[in-house]
């Protein structure tokens, strides 16, 4: 290994729906964080790694800090505020605005609570004029002493070489803790079952709020196709006839939507079925909650 070589652990947090996902996915090169335009998508901490000759980073993608709201909510906030503590260097990712609110505000209060060095990622820069970030990031400036400032546009790839050179700065020296074609820790059932929640968020409309799971009943590998059976979980039967649709329409629109991003990440045809089941307060069951693959204990 070389001597040069770095490898460490990056946060990345902000707000639900600064485009944290969105970056993660663009810096890792792969779609393994769900995104969506409804804030709160992300419910554990993925791990994915992103390696160079220079050094790897293992990227936590963190639910966003919120005040919560039941049980799940707290699991979340939780999960979030422990990892600024575990890692090697912080992504504080907002959007740009000179307006800090109770939001950044809260996080702030987290932030200088911790001595891991913050590097302020100002994303979504595509959608305002240049001469504006600098007073955006001289705002936030005032806040805070960062170690790094960062203007990015994640959906554009705009800047990310940038933001890897310097989180690189932080990591201590040492070698990898992945193999370099690994790219995430999560488990192929989570991600193919976030993927799916992914579509039912991306197509239903705000009447089902965040009471969806996804579990994945059963991965039948063949020679040339993966059976997979798929299980919705939503909290309400009003909900259920939402997801599922006129004649199943809606249903059919998730599994034609989910079907081919599978198939590029497992690289076979795939054949999906999808059921509908409601579990009443899920969110709200400790046992629920894990059995939806949201382990409560990681909180403690």
């Amino acid at each position: 290994m070389n001597e040069k070589y770095k490898s460490g652990f990056a946060a990345l947090i902000g707000r639900p729906n600064v485009g944290k996902s969105t970056l993660m996915n663009s810096l890792i090169g792969q779609k393994i964080a769900i995104t969506s335009k409804k804030p709160q998508t992300t419910r554990n901490r993925i791990q994915t790694v992103y390696t160079s000759e220079e050094g790897q980073i293992v990227f936590v993608d963190t639910p966003g800090i919120h005040k919560a709201k039941n049980k799940l909510g707290d699991y979340m906030v939780n999960i979030a505020e422990r990892s600024l503590k575990e890692v090697d260097v912080i992504l504080w990712l907002v959007e740009p605005t000179d307006y800090i609110g109770a939001g950044e505000q809260h996080i702030l209060e987290q932030l200088k609570k911790v001595k891991t060095p913050v590097i302020l990622v100002m994303n979504k820069i595509d959608t305002v004029k240049r001469e504006q970030l600098l007073g955006f990031i001289d705002a936030y400036r005032k806040e805070m002493d960062f170690a790094e400032i960062v203007p990015v546009s994640a959906l554009k790839e705009d800047n990310t070489e940038t933001l890897i050179q310097q989180i690189m700065k932080y990591l201590p020296y040492g070698p990898a803790f992945y193999d370099e074609d690994t790219i995430t820790d999560q488990p192929m059932r989570q991600i193919v079952a976030e993927l799916i929640r992914e579509k039912v968020l991306r197509s239903i409309d705000e009447e089902i709020p965040h009471g969806v799971a996804v579990t994945i009943e059963s991965m039948k590998y063949g020679k040339k196709i993966v059976d997979i059976d798929a299980t919705i979980i939503c909290e309400r039967d009003s909900h259920k006839g939402i997801i599922i649709g006129k004649g199943g329409a809606m249903l059919k629109k998730i599994g034609s939507m989910a079907r081919p991003e599978i198939e590029d990440l497992l690289e076979m045809h795939v054949n999906l079925q999808l059921w509908v089941k409601v579990k009443k307060d899920w969110r709200d069951s400790d046992f629920l909650i894990k059995n939806f693959g949201y382990d409560p204990k990681e909180t403690e």
